[in-house]
């Protein structure tokens, strides 16, 4: 059965891709911080960097946040005009 996705939340989107983002930057911050102790600089790099790598979780989520909700606003003005996205779905049953 065909279905159409003419609408998506922009808030709810946003949330969303806000908490996704959050998480997909934890992966890589433990990369970011062997870099940071066993860089050019070692231990004594700035605060600045250290500040920087222990808040990108926030600047990623909230970054993630704003983008999504341009991405979600957006795709409601070109589904207007296009007519959204087709998608088809089949019903599964329930399993025990």
């Amino acid at each position: 059965m065909k279905k159409r996705l003419t609408h998506v939340s922009p808030l709810r989107c946003g949330i969303v891709l806000g908490i996704l983002y959050a998480i997909i930057s934890l992966v890589f911050l433990p990369l970011f911080l062997l870099v940071a102790v066993f860089g050019k600089g070692g231990l004594g790099q700035s605060i600045a960097s250290w500040v920087l790598i222990l808040l990108l979780p926030v600047l990623y989520g909230v970054l993630g946040f704003i983008f999504g909700v341009i991405a979600a606003a957006m795709y409601n003005l070109i589904a207007k005009w296009t007519g959204g996205l087709e998608f088809e779905v089949t019903d599964v049953p329930p399993t025990a």
